[in-house]
């Protein structure tokens, strides 16, 4: 009897043969972009004490030292996955690495706020052009039937960064000065740069099209000026603030003005018939939805574990290790999920897990037992990482893998744009409700101190810390309305979670019927892996 003839394979066989080297080395070069943030979040106190042991930043001018990232990062992706499907993933990769290792470098050794700020941004740069061009690749070295399980591992990367940046920035803060923390990025972008020359192949879209250079320039214009419009409001806690209108308000024009301009162009930078699919609209608002649940909250963790709780920034890495584990759990594995409940059933889950665990931060008080928080931070992975694989699997299966470049940077996209809205909106809720709750405490102040005092529980302690004893009497109030804040904005990110878990409950498809023989090899390639 003639045996069935396999498939043939899209991808050269050279190429099959290395699949997973050359997925190590793209975890590696996103590892840099991911772990560079992680180590920053715990470096921020640091930072903020007067030289020489740090710059002496304003809480202002630390916002910005992560803003200025996100705002480049952020407007320059769909832009950087266009030019990867062009010019070829590959040279893009490079290129962004050289860039984010030179940015590293000089953070650094900068002397002021100012410069730190500015650096950060070339990082920021470098990292637009590294994150889509790492799953473009991946979608152009690996079989369709693959891609899930290796977009799965892909996310237990992110995981992995998560959980060596507040360690490693914990470590290197106990033993170095706080430049320590970006240097540690330059050997780890000449180590990626080399193995990239070696080993990992270029690909680009055979049929680009002409560049749509009008389009180009409306998306990253409208992109830089939502998302600073966005951190505006958060910084003032004011959202109607007349700069901030003004900005987001034109920065929406201008992304109306770029959807209008695609549907006319005869070679648009991105086919906007894609939106008309639920499917592939309802991920791309699934990915947007979580970040802006998820680092809106995990936001003030940080601060709860430092300055309410006392833990080093070492310790508070040590704590975040939960999170981390269970995405490197999960994330690999959540294909077996998805192959058995279907798309629908495991993210809606997976979202409303993520609810739930952003909810239990309203258990936590001043002297909750630690083991509480480490047990919601190991949920939250693990419902992180069957939301994101399988969502991600959906989004970059359903344009064409020429396209791969631009499907990862519209991804990518909409996660900062979530992620940076969260921040914003997450934190001047946060800000609002701190505030209230510390307000009468302050009254015996100066009121040039009450002002900056109840800015934050930082700024409480900061003017409680030169009162000296007579300070003492505010740092309880100040913990109390910490955690009032705190309480109130994980209600507001559960919240938005629940949205989530509706729109995917919707618009994601369900379990695909599976023919019956192609069933039991699926058996058996479960029990293999």
């Amino acid at each position: 009897m003639t045996s069935p003839t396999a498939p043939a394979r899209r991808i050269p066989e050279h190429v099959h043969r290395r699949r997973w080297v050359i997925l190590g080395v793209l975890i590696l070069s996103l590892l840099i972009v991911v772990l560079d943030n992680s180590i920053l979040n715990v470096a921020i106190k640091t930072i903020s004490t007067p030289a020489p042991t740090g710059l002496g930043a304003t809480q202002s001018e630390l916002e910005w030292a992560i803003n200025a990232y996100t705002l480049v990062f952020a407007g320059l992706l769909f832009t950087a996955g266009l030019l990867g499907d062009r010019i070829g993933r590959k040279k893009v990769l490079l290129g962004g690495l050289a860039v984010f290792g030179l940015g590293s470098a000089l953070a650094a050794f900068s002397g002021t706020p100012a410069e730190l700020i500015g650096f950060r941004a070339v990082m920021g740069l470098g990292a637009a052009f590294v994150m889509p061009a790492t799953l473009a690749v991946l979608m152009n070295v690996f079989e369709r039937e693959e891609q899930p399980k290796a977009i799965g591992i892909w996310a237990g990367g992110v995981g992995l960064a998560i959980a060596i940046g507040p360690v490693t920035g914990g470590l290197l803060l106990e033993h170095f000065w706080w430049g320590s923390v970006f240097l540690v990025n330059v050997p780890i972008v000449l180590t990626a740069l080399v193995l990239m020359l070696w080993l990992v192949p270029d690909s680009r879209d055979p049929d680009p099209g002409r560049i749509d250079p009008v389009g180009v320039s409306l998306s990253v214009v409208g992109l830089v000026l939502l998302v600073y419009g966005i951190i505006k409001g958060g910084q003032l806690a004011d959202f109607t603030d007349a700069t901030v209108l003004a900005t987001i308000g034109a920065g929406l024009a201008v992304l109306a003005a770029f959807v209008v301009f695609e549907k006319r162009s005869t070679h648009p930078s991105i086919d906007m018939a894609y939106f008309r699919n639920k499917v592939f609209s309802a991920a791309i608002v699934a990915i947007a939805l979580v970040f802006f649940a998820l680092l809106g909250v995990m936001f003030f963790a940080v601060f709860y574990t430092q300055s309410v709780r006392g833990y080093t920034p070492l310790e508070t890495g040590l704590l975040m290790l939960p999170l981390a584990a269970a995405q490197m759990i999960f994330a690999p594995r959540a294909r077996l999920l998805v192959n058995r409940f279907g798309n629908r059933a495991t993210t809606t889950g997976g979202m409303l897990l993520l609810a739930a665990m952003l909810a239990g931060f309203c258990l936590l008080d001043g002297d909750t037992p630690i083991w509480v928080l480490e047990v919601i931070f190991f949920l939250m992975g693990a419902a992180m990482a069957n939301i994101m694989t399988p969502v991600s699997v959906v989004i970059m299966q359903t344009l064409p893998r020429e396209k791969a470049g631009s499907a990862s940077a519209l991804s990518n996209t909409f996660r900062q744009l979530g992620g940076a809205l969260g921040i914003a909106v997450l934190g001047s809720v946060l800000s609002t409700a701190y505030r209230s709750h510390i307000e009468d405490k302050l009254v015996l102040l100066p009121p040039g101190l009450r002002e900056s005092a109840g800015e934050s529980i930082e700024a409480t302690l900061g003017v409680a810390a030169r009162l000296g004893p007579r300070g003492d009497a505010l740092i309880g109030p100040a913990n109390d309305a910490f955690l009032h804040a705190m309480h109130v904005t994980a209600l507001g990110g559960a919240g938005v979670a629940v949205i989530g878990a509706i729109v995917v409950g919707l618009f994601l498809p369900g379990r695909t019927p599976v023919p019956e023989g192609d069933e039991k090899e699926e058996e058996l390639v479960s029990t293999r892996d």
